[in-house]
């Protein structure tokens, strides 16, 4: 039997706060839960090795127990299969006493199942030996109801789907959410940037916990829907501005409308071609992360041929294909 380092398991720091192990399990055990691998044993083995050690190290009582047990494991296992008390230590309080001249003995299956709940356990040897649970000892009759384990409820996920302007500037959206078998309205703010695939949490609206567990999450899996105006790529928006056929010739100014309303003034070059792009930096969407830049708006040039034309303006094209005839 090895010694454990729940520590190592969660990949947080002896000196992790409980906000900082609860956080390092949560997405952890969301990475490994047999609902997200079915099948896979390894991802079974790991998820049950980071509920052990979160079922030490968020427990401020058996944290402490554990950090003070240290290099000394191997005595108090030795002690355990001998049936002889610790001297001392942190984990003296885990033996009890034998009457009629039987001296110390290990705590028995059922008054483990009293301590952690259930029959079955699904954690280490390591974990039993030093939480409860001792090789070896008598099983005696259980006495009164086992009490219920603890056990968070687990996170759901919902899609939503959302308009350009909601995902360029935010919203409040009021959803429906039915599960556990009841059904409840929840106010959820949905940040200003989000695009296809972001999540968006909603922390105690998941599952319920039994046995007075915490409840789990809720996560919003955004979709967007498409816009008649402006295709998307990532934060980047892009659009079709009509330029008359005299602007993309000799240059000129043309209005460029930007999915937040504003209409802005693009200098068109002299010799401007059909189906030029222009970058309007910034005015894509904006980052959910406020230290991070935002999208782009790509403005992608259609000149406007004309379908009909006045006499006039036939006299000068017939002038000008006149001109071009003869440069060439």
């Amino acid at each position: 039997m090895d010694f454990k380092d729940y520590y190592a398991s969660l990949g947080v720091s002896k000196t992790a706060t409980e906000k900082e192990i609860k956080q390092a399990f949560r997405k952890l055990a969301r990475k490994y839960h047999p609902d997200v691998n079915p099948g896979d044993k390894t991802a079974e083995a790991r998820f049950k090795e980071i509920n052990e050690a979160n079922e030490v190290l968020s427990d401020p009582e058996k944290r402490r127990k554990y950090d003070e047990l240290g290099a000394n494991w191997r005595q108090y296992e030795q002690a355990q299969r001998t049936g002889q008390a610790p001297q001392g230590g942190p984990f003296s309080g885990q033996w009890t006493y034998a009457p009629g001249g039987g001296g110390f003995r290990p705590m028995t299956e059922d008054e483990v199942s009293d301590m952690f709940g259930g029959e079955e356990s699904p954690f280490s040897d390591f974990f039993r030996t030093f939480f409860g649970g001792a090789g070896g000892a008598t099983k005696e009759p259980r006495r009164g109801r086992p009490r219920p384990r603890s056990q968070a409820g687990r996170d759901v996920e919902h899609e939503i789907e959302l308009d350009l302007e909601q995902a360029l500037h935010g919203s409040v959206q009021r959803l429906g959410i039915q599960h556990d078998g009841e059904e409840r309205n929840v106010e959820v703010r949905i940040p200003a940037g989000v695009v296809d695939g972001s999540r968006v949490r909603v922390s105690g609206e998941g599952e319920r916990g039994s046995g007075g567990g915490a409840a789990g999450d809720l996560y919003l899996r955004v979709r967007l829907r498409p816009h008649p105006r402006f295709d998307r790529t990532g934060r980047d928006l892009k659009t079709k501005v009509r330029v008359p056929v005299t602007v993309a010739v000799l240059g000129g100014e043309v209005d460029v409308q930007t999915p937040a309303g504003k209409s802005l003034r693009l200098k068109i070059p002299e010799g401007t071609q059909n189906g030029q792009i222009f970058r309007l930096r910034g005015h894509g969407l904006p980052n959910t992360k406020k230290d991070e830049g935002g999208g782009d708006l790509y403005a992608t040039v259609d000149v406007a041929m004309p379908k009909t034309l006045t006499p006039e303006e036939r006299t000068h094209y017939e002038a000008l294909a006149k001109l071009e005839k003869k440069s060439s």
